[in-house]
Order: structure tokens, then C-alpha cells, then sequence
């Protein structure tokens, strides 16, 4: 258990990650004038941090490895995944859940206004469905922050020693 936290492979991309996460708060608070705790361990943003984490891996093993490794060959696969999934399946997401946060909100609106047209209670089925939890709209990635996280990543693999 001991060599799983002196695995330089490990450290690389933990250290990549945690920078991303480290910077992704700090540019939410200047970008938005406030403090999110949330955004330390949230997903989305800028810069991806597991863009960067995967991309620190795959320059940190060719540097280790060499292009012909089997560890360089499975990384380079692992990364392109959560690069399309941060790209796509994951932004489209947060799409759906911003949508859906708005249509919430119309909804309890219309079904307040209702209510007070026809002097009744309102529905509790809609009241129901608008005091759930907002979805979180923050999951997937921007081309741009998923090339901040790559960026970041090589830089980090680069300094980071042999």
C-alpha cells in the first residue's frame, strides 16, 4: 500500500488534478466576485482538472516509457475517453440540467399564478417537482477549458522530475 503513494504516475497526475481544482476556484471567484466552496471538488470549469489529470499521465509516461510502452499506449486511450466524455456527454448534460433548472422555474411561476387566478391551492404535484434539488449545471467542458487542463497538464509533467 505504501508504494501506491511513492508512484511517481500517481503523484503526477494527483498533483495536476489538485492545481486544476486550486485554479478552477480561483477563476470562479474572480470571474463571479464570490467564494464557492463547491467549486474545489465540482466538476466543470476552467481548467478541466481531468483533462489535465489524464494529460499529465500520458506526457509523464512517454517521458518514463517511451512511445512504445504499453503504459503510454493504455493512457493516451484513457485520456482521449474522459476528453470526449468532458467534451461531450458531460457538457451536453449540463446543457440539459441548465434547461431544465429554467423550465423548473417557469413552471412554479405559472403554477403560482394559477393558483391565484383561480384562488385555489396550488398543484402538489408541481410543488413536488420545483422543491427538488436545482440540477447541477457544472459538469462537462468547453473546448477552451479542456485546453487549459491539457496545458496544465504538460506543464506539470514537464517540471515534475524523473
Amino acid at each position: 500500500m505504501k508504494d501506491l503513494f511513492i508512484n511517481p504516475m500517481i503523484i503526477v497526475g494527483f498533483v495536476s488534478f489538485l492545481a486544476a481544482q486550486l485554479l478552477k476556484t480561483l477563476h470562479y471567484a474572480i470571474k463571479f466576485k464570490t467564494f464557492n466552496p463547491e467549486r474545489i471538488t465540482g466538476a466543470g470549469g476552467m481548467p478541466s482538472a481531468h483533462t489535465s489529470l489524464v494529460i499529465s499521465v500520458v506526457i509523464y509516461s512517454l517521458r518514463l516509457y517511451g512511445p512504445q510502452s504499453p503504459v503510454f499506449a493504455f493512457s493516451i486511450l484513457i485520456a482521449g475517453i474522459v476528453i470526449y466524455d468532458a467534451l461531450s456527454v458531460r457538457y451536453n448534460a449540463g446543457l440539459h440540467a441548465k434547461d431544465l433548472n429554467k423550465l423548473r422555474k417557469i413552471v412554479d411561476e405559472l403554477d403560482d399564478e394559477i393558483a391565484q387566478l383561480t384562488g385555489g391551492e396550488e398543484d402538489p404535484d408541481i410543488d413536488e417537482l420545483v422543491s427538488q434539488k436545482e440540477l447541477k449545471e457544472f459538469l462537462g467542458h468547453t473546448p477552451i477549458e479542456v485546453l487549459a487542463g491539457a496545458l496544465l497538464g504538460i506543464l506539470i509533467a514537464m517540471v515534475f522530475p524523473i
